[in-house]
């Protein structure tokens, strides 16, 4: 059947004034795209043969954004003047909406509820009407009845339950008929039908994500929920240039076409389209926009905060890690499952790294009962996030040189004092470690994400025995075994620091320098990863006996894929496992970076060759 779509964007968005002074509600950027992108590309997922919107604030902004999407074709616009309420809009699009059943969606909702399902639902129950409700406490005044029937608002009935309305319905063609001519609510249209007979179903989407950006905390939780979603901290648009001139830390936005100079530093903020900054100052916590700045504490920007403390990191690990507040500065509170076999390694190996110069937070308080532990605070923004925003390429290469330096102390310093650590001493990364990141690769990537079946197991269980044997026949020293730009957090000043170390191992320095330099989240140029191995390859020749440059080069192919299939695995595990589904977008640089390996070891490894380069 044909199904219309009716999308309500007039509205003055008074509750996020002085934002819309600037911007209309449904051109809100989250992530460098506006909110009505979102809406249009979830109601193209289904069959909707036109849709429809209405426009008043800002109308002209609107009508130009729509006319250079690719939704244009598909779009009939309603402009009003003056404004016709919820539903005065469904009214004056009537002879647009009298052919089909429609669905009915606010432009300022974000929401992964599946439409499909609720028009099915609608289409199967014979309502008048059905909404998408959620149990929201915050919204709940939707009174509904035990079948799931509208019945009112506010109910303290205890055979009805109030609900929330997530601002997305479905309606049959026969409620126009209930809507008067001229300016005026839906709201009071529902409760018309219903007193005359009609049934008005609800659709119970309890759990989904969803956010109402209709004022500016919904909109600042809404920018970072997005973020965390992508795993990410900082987003940065293309169109902003270079980041050398200022700071950044926590979660950080900076929309299209803004300008920050000198001297700015950024915690937990969101830069609106088009916002000049020139105002040497540290902003925290706030929405900035042009000549205009809206301040928000910090529990307003995390839907995670529990108490006076707030979740924190999107990596891959199963402990959680929370931002407290103590009397003048903050303190990350590290929380371990039961039976974590990693935590006394972390508390211990703190001590132990601290104790040669490397850059891991101090160890402020520990509760071993309940397994957890209290850590100075590096901040939020890991190398990783500062590579997101562009920089010159020299200052690129300065930080390397720093992170290398500290890896020059853990290979060399560490290493010659590794017998005061038996917990670090005893854990090698040795032959069954490394078949265990070859199986996990199988198991967790080719079989798990890419459903693809072995064709010789033997054949390729023995190359994966010949790779393992070479790797672990280098020489060994301490390593961090994790070294990647999510595990370098980049302090004040600019200076970086350690964490995750916790997996630290007796093993091939090499892995720990691929690890950095061919790192699947962020591609280095050929010329500045060779000129930094060169330099971690003169720093270790000046300050370790055992160090020969061809030897540890020799290393570095097989490392090399070892890491590579290893980050694969881990990419599996963590997205199909964990549900961490954000993990996924690195396969493509990780495989990419696997099959260039594997090019230089075809004639060592041919049944490993024939499985990668089939990889699609």
């Amino acid at each position: 059947m044909n199904l219309f779509a009716f999308i309500l964007a007039a509205g003055l968005g008074e509750r996020l004034r002085p934002i819309t002074n600037h911007i209309p509600k449904p051109l809100l950027p989250i992530l460098g795209k506006p909110v009505l992108q979102s809406v249009l590309e979830k109601i193209s997922l289904i069959p909707i043969q036109t849709i429809g919107i209405n426009l008043h604030h800002k109308k002209e902004d609107i009508e130009n954004w729509i006319n250079h999407s690719p939704f244009r074709h598909i779009i009939q616009l309603f402009p009003e003047n003056p404004v016709l309420g919820t539903g005065g809009a469904l009214k004056n699009a009537g002879h647009f909406l009298k052919e089909s059943t429609f669905l009915v969606h606010n432009s300022d909702v974000i929401s992964d509820i599946n439409l499909q399902e609720l028009v099915d639902f609608h289409l199967s129950s014979h309502n008048l009407a059905t909404f998408a409700v959620h149990d929201y406490p915050e919204f709940n005044k939707l009174a509904v009845d035990e079948k799931g029937f509208f019945k009112g608002f506010n109910s303290s009935s205890g055979e009805l339950r109030n609900l929330a309305f997530t601002g997305i319905a479905v309606y049959d063609p026969e409620f126009l008929k209930f809507l008067p001519e001229g300016v005026s609510s839906v709201v009071d249209t529902w409760l018309n039908a219903i007193i005359k007979g009609y049934k008005i179903g609800t659709f119970d989407v309890t759990g989904c994500s969803w956010n109402d950006i209709g004022k500016p905390v919904s909109y600042a939780k809404a920018v970072i929920n997005e973020l965390r979603k992508n795993g990410e901290t900082v987003y940065v648009h293309p169109s902003v240039g270079n980041c050398n001139s200022f700071e950044m830390d926590g979660y950080v936005a900076i929309e299209n076409e803004s300008i920050l100079y000198q001297g700015i530093s950024l915690r937990n903020c969101i830069v609106l389209p088009g916002t000049e900054i020139d105002i040497k100052d540290h902003f925290e916590n706030c929405i900035l926009g042009p000549g205009f700045r809206i301040d928000l504490s910090e529990s307003d920007f995390f839907d995670s905060a529990e108490g006076n403390s707030f979740l924190i990191g999107t990596g891959g690990s199963d402990r959680k890690y929370y931002r407290v507040k103590l009397d003048k500065h903050s303190a990350v509170l590290m929380q371990s499952p039961d039976g974590d076999p990693d935590f006394q390694r972390h508390i211990e190996y703190t001590h132990f790294f601290r104790g040669y110069s490397i850059p891991v937070p101090e160890l402020i308080d520990i509760a071993h009962d309940k397994k957890t532990a209290l850590f100075e605070d590096f901040g939020d923004l890991s190398l990783y996030s500062w590579l997101k925003c562009p920089r010159d390429r020299g200052m690129i290469e300065k930080m390397y040189k720093k992170v290398i330096d500290i890896l020059i102390l853990i290979h060399t310093e560490v290493t010659e004092h590794v017998s005061e650590r038996p917990l670090l001493r005893k854990r090698i990364f040795d032959y069954e470690h490394l078949r265990w990141e070859t199986g996990y690769f199988v198991e967790r990537f080719v079989s798990g994400i890419r459903n693809i079946k072995i064709a010789n197991e033997l054949l390729l269980n023995d190359d994966f025995h010949r790779l393992a044997e070479k790797v672990d026949s280098f020489h060994k020293t301490a390593i961090h075994r994790d070294f990647q730009s999510h595990n370098i957090m980049v302090t004040k000043g600019e200076s970086p620091g350690i964490i995750d170390y916790q997996g630290a191992r007796i093993g091939p320095p090499a892995y720990d320098v691929v690890s950095l330099l061919w790192d699947p989240y962020f591609r280095l140029d050929d010329d500045m990863r060779e000129r930094l191995l060169d330099f971690y390859i003169k720093r270790m020749s000046e300050n370790s006996r055992w160090f020969r440059q061809n030897e540890f080069r020799e290393t570095l192919v097989p490392c090399r894929m070892q890491r590579h299939m290893q980050a694969l695995g881990a990419y599996g595990f963590l997205s199909s496992v964990k549900g961490k589904k954000y993990f996924l977008k690195y396969v493509p640089e990780g495989l990419r970076l696997l099959k260039k390996d594997i090019e230089l070891a075809k004639e060592e490894y041919p049944e490993l060759y024939k499985l990668v380069i089939s990889i699609p």
